[in-house]
């Protein structure tokens, strides 16, 4: 029965994941008008489930970080309520978040609640000086590090773009809407029919594209070609990055190999971002700042990068965090961030690590108390 329980608990995780964080991968290509939400959320889902095929292969140090190694004695790390309480704590910090649409970090979470569990079990024995090394430096720096990167390589990119004499055109979305007024008595309570046509004409959105020629083909043919292959990167690198952490939850069951349980997890969190996925999406797509196709990309880029260089390096950063970072160093360039809702995204992170150290504390102790 505590099997079942944990393995059901890894996969609310897994869910809330995919909710939370499937779309941020193509944030960018909604948010600059270059595709749909149906049609980015379908692109986000089919590369971010290859990133966790591929994790298979290529992350298996990040599964044995988020197993609890090196955190708490072995013996803990092989009792199933430890596991619980950690999946737990951490799928519902990220599920109130989603329902918010706030773009918070399962990476943040998980760590909050191995910490809550592991002090609320081992106390002083628990690993602090890992803690602070492995998880929290990178959860710390690389958000600040894609801001830097990202604004580098925007104005490197809007260099040779004057450079090559692509320049940037401006449509503007009209909504027109019709309103018709009749009046029809007078002071004698004749009827008298008067009618009076009236159109309002409202800016929807704006949209800007690029003028120019690249090795002879169409500049913005080629920029959209490679923005979807960036939002492609950066939600394969996620896929890569979060699944190891959520099956790491899962090596005491025995009973299921490590290959089935990277599809079982990529498979839930596919259905997360499928279902319920659209606050979040909106807040990271329109909210923080507006944009193009060009700075769309230039984020994409740099989160894939960092994204997928940490994977490779069982580097614990959030995709969360590098993907805000990276389209807020846009938004500071340009000068259109919203610095009001980066607030609101900040205190989301700073409330992320202790609710979910204290709801898996409490859980832990609870189980321990029941078994």
């Amino acid at each position: 029965m505590i099997l079942i329980l944990l393995f059901i608990s890894a996969c609310f995780l897994a869910y809330s994941n995919g909710a939370n964080d499937n779309f941020k991968g193509v944030a960018t290509l909604f948010g600059s008008g270059t595709t749909n939400f149906k049609k980015a959320i379908n692109w986000a889902t089919i590369t971010t489930f290859s990133g966790s095929v591929a994790a298979i292969f290529l992350a298996n140090e990040l599964v044995k970080n988020f197993s609890g190694k090196g955190l708490v004695p072995n013996e803990l790390i092989t009792m199933p309520i430890f596991a619980i309480s950690i999946a737990f704590g951490a799928a519902l910090t990220v599920f109130i978040a989603t329902k918010i649409g706030m773009p918070i970090s399962t990476t943040h979470s998980l760590v909050g609640a191995l910490f809550g569990a592991g002090v609320m079990a081992v106390g002083s024995q628990f690993n602090f000086e890992k803690l602070g090394g492995t998880f929290l430096m990178p959860l710390i720096v690389s958000p600040l590090m894609a801001a830097i990167i990202s604004l580098i390589a925007y104005l490197i990119f809007r260099y040779f773009r004057k450079r090559l004499g692509i320049t940037k055109k401006t449509s503007l979305n009209i909504h027109e809407k019709e309103t018709t007024s009749i009046a029809s008595f007078n002071m004698d309570n004749v009827a008298t029919l008067k009618t009076k046509k009236t159109i309002e004409a409202t800016i929807q959105n704006k949209i800007e594209t690029y003028n120019g020629q690249i090795l002879g083909l169409s500049s913005q043919k080629v920029l959209d070609s490679l923005h979807y292959l960036s939002a492609g990167i950066v939600s394969f690198a996620r896929g890569l990055n979060d699944t190891p952490k959520i099956v790491g939850l899962l090596l005491i069951i025995n009973a299921i190999d490590i290959k089935w349980s990277m599809i079982i997890i990529a498979i839930v969190m596919a259905v997360g971002g499928l279902i319920n996925s659209k606050k979040v999406g909106i807040t990271m797509s329109k909210k923080i700042t507006p944009m193009n196709s060009g700075q769309g990309f230039t984020a994409n880029m740099v989160t894939g990068l960092l994204v997928t260089t940490a994977s490779v390096h069982g580097l614990p950063v959030s995709t969360t965090h590098v993907s805000v970072g990276s389209i807020f160093g846009i938004g500071t360039i340009t000068k259109k961030a919203d610095y009001k809702m980066i607030g609101k995204i900040l205190l989301s992170w700073l409330l992320t690590l202790p609710m979910a150290a204290i709801v898996s504390g409490l859980l832990f102790k609870m189980l321990e108390t029941l078994t």
